[in-house]
């Protein structure tokens, strides 16, 4: 029988042991011989049981990125191959993985929302809630929508062993010149314990944070959908379980993250083609500030033997709201006739479950099957704040998903995995008519509601053969299915007659992923290399309708291919050195014809990447963390697009006192200046020429007692 331990690990590839000493002792060893498990896999496999591509960031490699920025796609570009440079903004628009849209989860619960992608779906958690994060690339139907680059799962942090255990930390940060309003703090509180058969944890963090300033030492522009900067934030987190018996677990989960503009500064257009970027300055903005707020619920039962069986299910909600900031696009006059701008706030309201059931042992013990349902409803719109006008009109997605998953062992070297997933979806949308402005041409056009519907069904394939014991080689075929951003559709019809029922720019995104690799360990040697095609017959891409000051999404043919590299080296029990090499290259049809004939831009395409860090262990109490980007230069078919790169250099040092640990974090160690990536190639505009931060120190305390 394959019992699991309180902390969701199976005992059999781990320990008989759940104390968190050993576990994080096995998991460890297990780190290097691929048997951790991942949940994010419906089989919950192990890592070298899986035929593509899947990356297990610790607990310790969080802490180290936290140590030195605080930015979630800033610690993702860091810690991820063939995820697209940070913006630094309250936004992961332009942040694509291997060049499509990645689905972000909590514990298992998507926190994406494709009916109107908002872009801030990696904003919904604080990282120092996180205990590990799993990411598995590649389009994957295992959770159904939006994984059409792949799946990064944030799993938060367990209860410790013990009845009562607390943790706390305090960090300021600040610019290399340690101006007031360059300062920011953070604070962190987490107790948990175990007694009987409950265990339980409850988390705090609060930020504050202040502006940026860039290399050359001046303020980083500020954004008009949303900025981190001159922003504070709060996360609570909550979790209770019980364990009914030896099989079987209860556990519910609560998280509520907002973060929010201060509103103090003001934006202060650049000059692109002057090379001056967008700056800000103090005053007080047009309108209220940008925020984000979410609430994430789940309820979990599962049974390590039922009938033999391993039975999951999980219940969950989430309620998503994004206010976004004022900007040019949407005039209006109050009631004492003055004009003004309004803005815009996103509504999401999603519930769903999910049911599994794994068989092991089958045939001998050559054959695992995996079967289960996944239901979910999303509710999503977006209003003009001021007005109460109808942005895109409330809509209704539904879907259910059965699914059958298999693991064949076909010699005692060689693994099948396949499986097939039916998506049957219905979307429902009322009669509504598109916003009244007076500066664009869509102005109240009438768009009759509908109710379309869509069946698909997504089948994936691998193989995994074990060469040697240290060489693994593996290739797979599978299906993503994604929605198009469909309130960007909806709010950008602009010729009467049309109807909802009859909407191509409706249909889903199907992506086929293609990919062969191979995994090599050895004592202290790791390597790994995968190349991956990814193809869809009628994907999205998108351009920006200067005119209303938004982007658009044409469904066009594309096709992306990319190769990754990555290795490590544990040179001896002190020093461990990490190397990992990414690029991919993406072209579309944008005169239908079907051949793909236009290069996609830094959009959707990251550059050329290098990534190189050092861990180092000097004695007891001293060690240190260094980490180097760099970012090649790389040309489009559009010159104004061309990217320049640039090379950033982090650091961390950490030093173990009687009582907790003392960190010391330089972000932008060269204090390069330089302008983002998203700036220089994904988008030509003089409000969005934005530089990257300055240098930056974070000193941070912690303590565990």
């Amino acid at each position: 029988m394959l019992r699991f331990c309180r902390y969701g690990l199976p005992v059999s590839l781990l320990s008989l042991s759940c104390s968190p000493l050993a576990l994080a002792e096995e998991a460890a060893g297990a780190h290097e011989l691929g048997q951790i498990t991942v949940s994010a896999t419906r089989a919950h496999s192990t890592v070298d049981e899986t035929p593509q591509k899947v990356l297990i960031i610790s607990r310790e490699e969080i802490e180290e990125q936290l140590a030195i920025s605080n930015d979630p796609g800033q610690v993702l570009s860091n810690l991820i191959p063939s995820y697209s440079p940070s913006r630094q903004k309250l936004s992961n628009a332009g942040e694509s993985f291997r060049g499509r849209s990645p689905l972000f989860m909590i514990d298992g619960v998507p926190q994406s929302n494709p009916l109107r992608d908002s872009a801030r779906d990696s904003y919904t958690i604080d990282l120092s809630m996180v205990e590990r994060i799993e990411v598995i690339y590649g389009a994957s139907a295992e959770h159904g929508l939006g994984a059409t680059g792949g799946i990064i799962n944030y799993i938060t942090r367990r209860a410790d062993t013990g009845t009562i255990n607390q943790e706390a930390s305090v960090s300021l940060t600040s610019d290399d010149d340690f101006d007031s309003d360059g300062q920011g703090h953070k604070v962190d509180y987490s107790i948990s314990g175990q007694k009987g058969d409950w265990d339980y944890l409850g988390a705090i963090s609060q930020q504050k944070r202040g502006v940026f300033y860039d290399g050359d030492d001046q303020l980083v522009g500020i954004a008009y959908p949303g900025e981190l900067q001159n922003s504070t934030s709060y996360d609570v987190m909550g979790r209770v379980g019980y364990w009914i018996d030896d099989n079987q677990n209860i556990e519910l989960m609560l998280n509520h993250f907002e973060l929010e503009g201060e509103g103090d500064y003001v934006p202060v257009p650049g000059d692109r083609d002057e090379g001056i970027p967008t700056r800000a300055r103090p005053g007080d903005p047009v309108g209220d500030p940008g925020f984000n707020k979410v609430t994430t619920a789940s309820f979990s039962y599962s049974h390590a033997d039922w009938f033999g069986n391993k039975a999951d299910v999980q219940v969950y909600g989430q309620q998503f709201r994004a206010q976004f900031a004022t900007t040019p696009f949407f005039p209006y006059v109050d009631s004492a006739g003055n004009s003004q701008l309004d803005q815009t706030r996103n509504e999401s309201d999603k519930v769903g479950a999910k049911f599994t059931l794994t068989r092991n042992g089958l045939l001998n013990n050559r054959l695992g099957i995996t079967t289960g349902l996944d239901l979910l409803q999303d509710e999503t719109n977006q209003d003009l704040v001021h007005t109460g006008r109808t942005y895109v009109p409330e809509t209704q997605y539904r879907n259910y998903a059965p699914f059958l998953q298999g693991r064949f062992k076909l010699t005692d070297k060689l693994n099948l995995n396949a499986g097939a997933r039916y998506e049957k979806a219905k979307l429902k949308v009322d009669t509504y008519s598109t916003i009244d402005r007076a500066n664009v041409v869509n102005d109240n056009v009438v768009v009759e509601g509908g109710s379309p519907d869509f069946s698909e069904t997504l089948y994936n394939a691998g193989l995994v053969y074990q060469l040697t014991n240290w060489a693994q080689l593996y290739g797979s075929y599978s299906e993503g299915f994604g929605m198009p951003d469909v309130g960007r559709v909806l709010r950008g019809i602009n010729t009467p007659g049309q109807d909802v029922d009859t909407l191509l720019q409706l249909q889903p995104i199907v992506t086929d992923n293609r990919e062969i690799g191979g995994r090599f360990n050895w004592a202290r040697y790791g390597f790994e290399v995968s190349y991956y095609e990814s193809n869809s017959d009628l994907g999205e891409r998108l351009t920006f309708n200067s005119a209303t000051g938004t982007f658009e999404g044409s469904r066009e043919k594309t096709e992306i291919q990319g190769v990754e590299l990555s290795g490590h080296m544990q040179i001896n029990d002190a020093h461990r050195v990490k190397l990992s090499y990414s690029h991919e290259d993406g072209e579309s049809d944008t005169d239908g014809n079907g051949v793909v004939d236009t290069e996609l831009s830094g959009l959707t395409i990251a550059p050329d990447t290098v990534q190189m860090s050092w861990n180092a262990s000097w004695s007891r109490t001293v060690s240190s963390y260094l980490q180097v980007s760099h970012f090649f230069s790389r040309g489009f078919d559009d010159p104004d697009l061309d990217f320049d790169g640039y090379s950033l250099v982090d650091a961390m040092v950490s030093y173990k006192l009687p009582a907790g640990k003392l960190d010391l974090g330089i972000e932008n160690l060269t204090d390069e200046d330089y302008f983002t990536y998203y700036s220089q190639a994904a988008r030509v505009s003089d409000e969005y020429n934005f530089k990257g931060r300055g240098r930056t120190y974070t000193l941070g305390y912690s303590l565990d007692f």
